[in-house]
């Protein structure tokens, strides 16, 4: 009979994972450089990220007998983009589906119970983003790619359009080799191509400055400079993923979109409460919340600059959302600002 190790891969493949591997429960290799990111405040408003710092220290504070940590990837990967339309705000890839973290904890328990019919002795939990695990670290000890300059996990195959999941088990099994090389050599395309200069050295990402962090996570008006370099995106960003030569020949994945690339940012302004609720539920985009969309919202209208979008504009100058309020305000001024420039 093969080892329990490569048994335990070979399910992993039958139920859907596009990569796995295996990794010792010891203390998190890049734990120092996160104290780091957050002393210089690069978590921006993400003050659980602070709160759960030392949390992160060790997979122990999630499984206190942890022995191993079993990596998977999910690749989401849906092809390359076309136009996205006039007045259309674009999606990041990871979030056209329903919510990653159901679909990763429901093939990672399936994984967990085969490996509990193996040795029933075992005891473990299954690992979305949502606990403190630095996933990507773990990742790379367990021979799944390399940290590249953007901070994504890169895999040679797969590129970085993947969901990470970890599997925390009592029981010991043996490590695969960690990825000990970087390949991004001499390129800086993910560096030189962030239009809001997020990335201050290679390696590190303030996050404050980040479209992703800028669209989803924060919470009031967004910074008036960092705005233009948002474009035309409404929800999250891929931009440092797309000029990647690691994801040119990226594989497709074959997780079913339920939501298109991109959405007409009018009809969003418009959404009601009820209507947000009902058409994003169960998605990633429930994140950003009501009135953080809809502030995306006016600001890809702003950025567009079509005078089309005036009219729809102009209807929600006493918005109830002081954040939406001001977010159109603004974009009717950029709007006008371009006609009368233009004139």
């Amino acid at each position: 009979m093969a080892p329990l190790e490569e048994r335990l891969k070979n399910h992993a493949r039958e139920i859907g994972f596009d990569l796995v591997g295996i990794a010792a429960a010891t203390q998190a290799d890049g734990f120092d450089r996160l104290s780091e990111w957050l002393a210089r405040g690069y978590a921006g408003d993400m003050s659980y990220m602070e709160r759960r710092h030392d949390a992160r220290r060790h997979p122990e504070s999630i499984l206190p007998t942890v022995r191993t940590v079993i990596m998977t990837a999910l690749n989401y990967y849906g092809g390359d983009e076309g136009p996205s339309g006039p007045a259309n705000g674009r999606i990041a890839r990871y979030a056209r589906g329903t919510d990653y973290h159901d679909r990763l904890r429901e093939r990672l328990r399936t994984l967990l119970a085969w490996l509990q019919h193996e040795q029933p002795e075992c005891r473990g939990r299954a690992v979305v983003d949502t606990a403190p695990l630095l996933e990507r670290d773990f990742a790379r000890r367990a021979g799944l790619g390399w940290i590249g300059k953007n901070t994504m996990l890169l895999h040679p195959r797969m590129g970085s359009y993947t969901f990470l999941g970890a599997l925390l088990v009592d029981i010991p099994l043996a490590p695969d080799a960690a990825f000990a090389t970087s390949h991004c050599g001499t390129c800086t395309a993910c560096l030189d191509q962030c239009p809001t200069d997020a990335f201050p050295a290679p390696g590190w990402l303030d996050a404050r400055r980040c479209i992703s962090y800028l669209t989803i996570e924060l919470r009031g008006p967004m910074p008036d400079d960092l705005r233009p370099g948002v474009g035309d995106w409404l929800f999250g960003c891929d931009i440092c993923q797309e000029v990647c030569p690691w994801n040119r020949k990226a594989p497709m994945g074959d997780l079913h979109d339920v939501l298109p690339k991109s959405m007409n940012a009018e009809e969003v302004l418009k959404l009601t409460r009820e209507q947000f609720a009902a058409q994003f539920a169960g998605t990633a985009i429930e994140r950003t919340g009501y009135e953080g969309l809809r502030r995306n919202a006016a600001i890809v209208l702003g950025n567009i600059g079509s005078e089309a979008a005036l009219g729809t504009l102009r209807e929600l100058t006493n918005d109830p959302s002081p954040v939406v309020r001001e977010a159109v305000a603004w974009a009717q001024g950029q709007i006008e600002g371009k006609a009368k420039a233009e004139n």
